[in-house]
């Protein structure tokens, strides 16, 4: 286990809720199959580098149980590059997350580590 602090739902502090990060899911990966470190990161690698991919070429990716990624387009922005001062367009997206109903559900009871170990 990593020397980080387990996560705990907190609803009235939650800035000191500690996020689930990359680390933690390939622990959850090792641990629930016996791969080696390298191999478990080079899964989850891959697993994160499709579903960028997929996000990146405008697909919505459904993960039955979990949720609902998908990206929209939004209005196009205008902002200042902060070095040089000078106006910049940028096209805006947006990716956002549709929690299915069994992270729905549970969300506001348990931490993101909690909802993981459940399997």
């Amino acid at each position: 286990m990593s020397g980080r602090k387990s996560s705990t739902f907190n609803p009235v502090a939650p800035s000191e809720v500690t996020p689930l990060i990359k680390q933690d899911i390939v622990h959850q990966v090792i641990e629930r199959t016996g791969l080696p470190r390298t191999k478990a990161e080079s899964a989850v690698d891959t697993v994160f580098e499709g579903l960028k991919q997929a996000l990146a070429a405008g697909e919505r990716i459904e993960l039955r149980g979990f949720g609902v990624f998908s990206v929209r387009a939004r209005k196009t922005g205008i902002g200042r590059n902060p070095r040089t001062g000078t106006e910049v367009t940028s096209p805006r997206q947006s990716s956002p997350f549709q929690a299915g109903q069994r992270i729905a559900h549970h969300r506001n009871r348990r931490s993101p580590k909690e909802l993981v170990n459940q399997g």
